[in-house]
């Protein structure tokens, strides 16, 4: 699959969506934790700069900020901590080591290699870290360290070229219109009342100008507006190319609240206003972890939010499925009764997870549905699914 393909406006993610492809981010996750034993700061930075348990990855300037650091010194400490997981890894025999080395065999040719990473990349929403997940993943599975650059190199290049080939055809108004799924309005979640104003400047400020952040002119914003992902991306293009929207602004507020006893700040993707006078607030929220508990409280926080101001919701996640189809999604009957007796009991983890996937073909996405449906909790670093 090339970057060209898995950033055509019509495609959909659904179909890289998998247990196995979050099963690595949980190993890598456990990594982190034991190296966090030992170094506590600089295992927090790898997990932020990966975006480890589903969240969002965070710019090395905006982690610098988090720890009084400049920015080259987050870089530092984030390679560094790497080099010593992958080491120890090695060194210990880490289970990870098999299920990558699966996954990213050493005999398979780059292309296919930047494929598939590149795919994860947008199925994952995680652009801005391209680059350092496909080196970690390629070092875990036991690719030489010179070899692992190569490809993640390969990687980057393919989304930098993206990125420039989309800023050039939308500096020459060349919006491609055709192809361009519009926005999902009947999946919006509307509020009555009057809409407040469309807001007039980002509230992303530490980190706005990251150069690690794509950007593009776009005519509605009448200016250059940045993005961290593909995914992204392509909503405001979606957005930009709709002639139902009339305006929007990206990233117009921040969200905080408190997750494993730390303050969190989250910045919705876009609010939009629409020609009929309506407004919405839009987040990405990629198909296969919408469930996470994480981002379902980020969503909860920004449904409330835009329904203080007489706004729909929206969470966009790259699919024509959302979060209303995952919780219409038929699961067999009696597997979805054994899930919810066996919670009742006490949580899954990982392995349970895996178990009952393998005995019965439960999809990741049937998981979802049954947790959006339930109302369970589906928590990540550790995984663990709870009623």
């Amino acid at each position: 699959m090339s970057a060209e393909i898995v950033r055509e406006p019509g495609y959909d993610i659904a179909g890289d969506v998998s247990f196995e492809l979050e099963e690595l981010d949980d190993l890598v996750g456990e990594l982190v934790v034991e190296y966090g034993e030992r170094a506590a700061r600089d295992a927090r930075i790898v997990a932020l700069r990966l975006g480890l348990g589903g969240q969002r990855p965070e710019t090395l300037t905006r982690i610098g900020a988090r720890y009084d650091l400049a920015r080259d010194r987050a870089r530092q400490l984030y390679t560094k901590s790497v080099g010593r997981i992958v080491r120890e890894a090695a060194r210990s025999g880490h289970r990870s080591g098999p299920v990558f080395a699966h996954r990213y065999p050493l005999d398979v040719g780059d292309l296919r290699l930047v494929r598939m990473l590149l795919a994860e990349t947008y199925a994952t929403d995680t652009d801005l870290v391209a680059m350092e997940w496909s080196y970690l993943k390629l070092r875990l599975a036991g690719h030489e360290q010179a070899d692992a650059k190569r490809v993640a190199g390969y990687v980057m290049q393919r989304i930098l070229g993206w990125q420039k080939k989309t800023a050039s055809i939308l500096a020459k108004l060349h919006v491609p219109a055709d192809g361009v799924a519009p926005l999902p309005l009947d999946d919006v979640e509307w509020s009555g009342g009057v809409a407040a104003p469309l807001p007039v400047e980002s509230a992303r400020v530490a980190d706005a100008d990251d150069d690690g952040r794509g950007r593009f002119y776009l005519a509605k914003a009448g200016r250059d507006v940045a993005y961290d992902s593909a995914m992204t991306a392509r909503l405001l293009r979606t957005l930009d190319a709709d002639p139902a929207v009339a305006a929007f602004q990206e990233e117009p507020t921040a969200l905080t609240y408190r997750f494993d006893g730390d303050e969190q700040v989250h910045y919705p993707a876009v609010a939009a206003r629409l020609v009929d006078g309506r407004t919405m607030l839009v987040d990405v929220v990629p198909l296969g972890r919408i469930a996470f508990h994480r981002n379902r409280i980020q969503s909860a926080l920004g449904r409330e939010y835009a329904h203080e101001r007489g706004w729909g919701w929206l969470a966009w996640t790259g699919s024509a499925l959302g979060a209303a189809q995952l919780r219409e999604r038929s699961v067999d009957a009696a597997l979805a009764q054994q899930l919810a007796t066996e919670l009742e009991q006490g949580p899954y983890d990982r392995t349970a997870l895996a178990t009952i996937s393998a005995d019965t073909g439960l999809e990741l996405l049937d998981l979802a549905g049954l947790v959006l449906r339930n109302d369970w909790q589906w928590d990540r670093m550790p995984m663990r699914l709870r009623s």
